[in-house]
């Protein structure tokens, strides 16, 4: 899941070429840039919003000090990788699972809901706030591309609600809000649905336990002040509970036909895109639209698994670590398969490329000496008095041709300057899904257009 305020990564940079390998297979970074100065947030001045066909939001870690929500419980690196791999498990057993189907309770009727890909993965690590009902009232919400529904807490709580950080939405008090009718097109769009009278009932069980349940809805949606979406669809959580933290919801950005992408297609044209910031104590931004998309941004295929609709499939066909092309087999990330995904921390890939990834790299790293693992990363050092580190450059390949290349906190995790370890983990079954997780998608401009089928990579602009 997330990391907390005290944050320790940096990327310092991320480039996207079509050229042939780096002049330079190796880069050298200096260790204090890895860590934040303090926990003050600081945002780019460049970061507003933009015109009605381009919209920009603010994007922030969630347990940063960018962050809206209040700092309670803050978890410390080893929770952090330990609820990561839960999502990830979440993830592997949702793609293979599809025809298991299993069920979820729905405690507002005792109306037993089905879940038609097994248990929906935990939730994401980073934070928007957005309006809902007339008059517009603004609310934190996760920000997740694994995810479908959008919802938040709603009055009256039927069983119970969560503590959040702002008040809870009243739908009584906006003049726009209507339930969905059960008999509904809308209501059979749900991966689990149920009725109680007339009124569209919908239930998603996170992987993690977290859960929400109660009535699908419409309402308008305020994204900014000038930017509004009537008639959204969206879950009103009457029964809620799991590991939301202050946040009053989640937005959906998945592919299925409940997603915010889904409904806004004729205004954004499945167009949006996003910078994840470079450590917890900046902030980044989420836009949807094309008309202010960077020029240089380098694009690759988008696939589709009709088994797992939801998730941004990509095709993934080589690593490149210190100038050389690693001896891996297409077969192994095709048999597999790869996502990239905005939740996961730590990317994940088949056992045997990453095997082949953890090989090249402990070779490169023989100067340095080294430290315990921590929780599923593997490969760690001890820079305890050293001001600088130098490290083989990695690189994904794409069967587009592109290559991005990863530099700084892109390749290590730091947990402290005697524990810097390799930002990557195996899968243990070899047909398990790859996943990009979101260390190695920092300050990169990350651009998802569903209308193309394709998503591209570009230099980071937060």
């Amino acid at each position: 899941m997330a990391c907390h305020g005290h944050f320790l990564f940096v990327l310092l940079s991320l480039h996207l070429t079509l050229a042939p390998l780096a002049r330079s297979s190796m880069h050298t970074v200096d260790l204090d840039s890895l860590m934040p100065a303090d926990n003050t947030c600081s945002s780019p001045e460049d970061l507003k919003e933009s015109g009605q066909d381009n919209l920009s939001l603010q994007l922030a870690h969630r347990h940063g000090p960018c962050s809206p929500l209040d700092q309670e419980e803050i978890p410390t690196h080893e929770q952090i990788l330990s609820q990561d791999q839960s999502r990830v498990d979440s993830i592997h057993h949702r793609v293979a699972s599809a025809s298991n189907r299993r069920k979820a309770y729905n405690p507002l009727n005792s109306l037993e809901i089905p879940a038609r890909y097994g248990a929906p993965i935990g939730t994401g690590n980073y934070i928007v706030s957005v309006g809902f009902g007339t008059p517009a009232k603004s609310y934190s919400v996760i920000f997740d591309t694994g995810s479908d529904v959008t919802w938040i807490q709603c009055k009256p709580c039927v069983t119970a609600c969560y503590s959040q950080q702002e008040p809870i939405f009243d739908p009584t008090q906006s003049s726009t809000y209507s339930n969905i009718s059960c008999s509904s097109n809308y209501c059979a769009q749900l991966d689990a649905q149920g009725c109680s009278g007339n009124s569209c009932l919908y239930g998603v069980q996170y992987g993690d336990g977290s859960y929400t349940v109660g009535f699908y809805a419409q309402d308008t949606l305020t994204l900014t002040s000038s930017d509004v979406i009537p008639n959204f669809r969206f879950g009103c959580g009457e029964n809620n509970d799991g590991l939301f933290g202050k946040s009053a919801g989640l937005l959906g950005l998945g592919r299925d036909q409940t997603t915010l992408v889904s409904q806004t297609l004729g205004k954004y044209g499945g167009v949006f895109s996003y910078c994840l910031p470079a450590t917890s104590t900046s902030t980044g931004f989420l836009n949807f639209g094309s008309s202010s998309l960077p020029t240089n941004v380098k694009y690759t295929p988008l696939l589709t698994n009709s088994e797992a609709p939801t998730f941004y499939f990509l095709s993934l066909v080589g690593i490149i670590v210190g100038g050389k092309q690693l001896s891996i087999s297409p077969t192994v990330f095709s048999n597999a398969g790869t996502i990239i995904d905005s939740g996961t921390v730590i990317t994940r890939l088949p056992p045997d490329a990453y095997s082949a990834l953890r090989t090249a790299f402990r070779q490169a790293m023989t100067r340095y000496k080294t430290a315990p693992a921590l929780s599923i990363l593997d490969t760690c050092y001890d820079f305890t008095g050293q001001s600088s580190a130098t490290y083989p450059i990695i690189s994904f390949l794409f069967s587009s041709g592109i290559k991005v290349d990863l530099d700084g906190a892109g390749v290590f995790y730091v947990n402290k300057p005697s524990q810097v370890c390799l930002a990557f983990a195996g899968n243990s079954d070899p047909t398990d899904l790859g996943i990009i997780g979101n260390v190695q998608q920092r300050k990169l401009n990350v651009v998802y257009d569903v209308s193309r089928k394709v998503v591209g990579f570009g230099p980071g602009t937060c």
